[in-house]
């Protein structure tokens, strides 16, 4: 099993967010035991501004288990096309192209999402395992 992991999963973590920490540690030592972790490296981008250094930002990752893959094409252009049906159907920009590069990722190249953000990922990527 691959699991996905969102950015706030590990901001939650890694900040630590007095409401969300404990119980997003909780999920993420759940699904650890259940297979694989990973990210994409738009979530290490949005990660990357809370770590002085990147070689801390890569000791964290590791030593919790996270790889990081890049999306494949497949994986972008669905994202692509998944945000302008938002942006027909919107006309706002409360979602920015990442947020669809994760779904998508998740879609193409994992088999479950671990997000906060259920709401949105439900609603634009049907058939998304979601925990």
């Amino acid at each position: 099993m691959i699991s996905v992991i969102d950015t706030n999963i590990l901001l939650d973590i890694f900040l630590p967010d007095p409401v969300h920490g404990e119980s997003s540690l909780k999920l993420l030592e759940t699904v650890y035991q259940q297979g694989s972790l990973v990210i994409c490296d738009i979530v290490y981008s949005e990660l990357s501004p809370q770590f002085d250094e990147k070689k801390l930002l890569d000791e964290s990752l590791e030593k919790i288990g996270i790889s990081i893959i890049s999306p494949n094409t497949d994986t972008l252009y669905m994202a692509g096309q998944l945000w302008l049906q938002y942006r027909k159907k919107q006309k706002s920009r409360d979602r920015i192209i990442p947020d669809f590069i994760v779904g998508s990722f998740a879609m193409n190249q994992g088999d479950k999402l671990i997000t906060r953000d259920r709401g949105f990922y439900r609603d634009y990527f049907k058939g998304l395992r979601l925990n």
